[in-house]
């Protein structure tokens, strides 16, 4: 099986030995994305603007696997505070409202405390 490796250039990968996705066959694996945004190395003070970011980080990671966001079968989110999951909602839905994967919610701690939404997908090429 071929395996394909997708870097968002982010400085994180290098430190920690992975990669923004994986293509193997016909399956993209995306890895926890959070809300960074990876050109200036910042991130937004708000769990909403982070999702944003993190679904945009997750698109160009898909593009470039010959994918899109209609093809996540699956997805998860992860949240240090699970009060704040509901504010996310309507960016969640505008991305995914009508290809509506498999989700699951896990509220846990994030590496850096600035980090408020985590997100990995599992995309099947079309």
């Amino acid at each position: 099986m071929n395996r394909q490796r997708i870097s968002s250039g982010s400085t994180f990968e290098a430190q920690i030995g992975y990669s923004r996705a994986i293509v193997a066959g016909p399956w993209v694996f995306v890895s926890g994305t959070t809300g960074f945004d990876y050109g200036s190395m910042t991130i937004a003070d708000s769990v909403v603007a982070q999702a944003e970011q993190c679904l945009k980080n997750i698109e160009a990671a898909l593009v470039q696997a010959g994918s899109g966001l209609a093809d996540v079968v699956r997805v998860t989110y992860v949240l240090p505070d699970v009060s704040e999951f509901a504010a996310c909602w309507p960016v969640l839905r505008r991305y995914f409202g009508e290809v509506r994967p498999a989700a699951m919610m896990i509220s846990a701690g994030l590496a850096d405390p600035r980090m408020k939404i985590e997100i990995e997908v599992t995309a099947l090429k079309a």
